[in-house]
């Protein structure tokens, strides 16, 4: 059964992005293709646009390829759709709750570095507008996020209890 996941910032250019491709990236390596990634924004300031670039070169730094990357705002009906909603950061998580529209959406909402099991903090900080330092290190936090959540998916554990 494929299992769908989306992942969710502010704008979709920057942390969500990195999220989706870097999953993508480890579930591919993990041989997982029954689970299918996405990411969004809560608004849609930059939908059509591609990630911003100094998140694409971290990315592109760190070996990933984050140049296909078109963004869009989240759609309140694809809880419909998705087993797992992904956010950011806490102001994220709040308004996915808000648009949730059942206990069970509600659920299935979660913060991504809740995964990381050594993270020194529940968000992801914006570095929208930020140097290439501070994209390299939202990078490292997300990606060992990310690999929490992997490893979670590949030992069978469950999703909406992460932590």
């Amino acid at each position: 059964m494929t299992m769908r996941i989306c992942f969710v910032c502010s704008g979709n250019i920057c942390r969500s992005p990195m999220a989706e491709v870097i999953t993508r990236a480890m579930l591919d390596d993990a041989g997982l293709s029954d689970v299918l990634v996405s990411s969004a924004g809560t608004g849609e300031w930059h939908e059509g646009e591609g990630a911003n670039p100094p998140a694409v070169r971290a990315l592109a730094d760190a070996g990933y390829d984050g140049s296909t990357h078109r963004a869009q705002g989240f759609d309140r009906t694809w809880f419909d759709r998705l087993d797992l909603v992904v956010a950011l950061d806490r102001g994220h998580e709040r308004a996915l709750r808000s648009w949730a529209r059942t206990d069970a959406e509600r659920a299935r909402v979660v913060l991504l570095r809740s995964f990381d099991p050594v993270a020194d903090g529940d968000e992801v900080a914006d570095p929208y507008g930020h140097g290439p330092e501070v994209f390299a290190a939202c990078l490292d936090e997300v990606e060992a996020a990310c690999r929490g959540l992997v490893d979670r998916l590949v030992e069978g554990g469950s999703l909406t209890q992460a932590g």
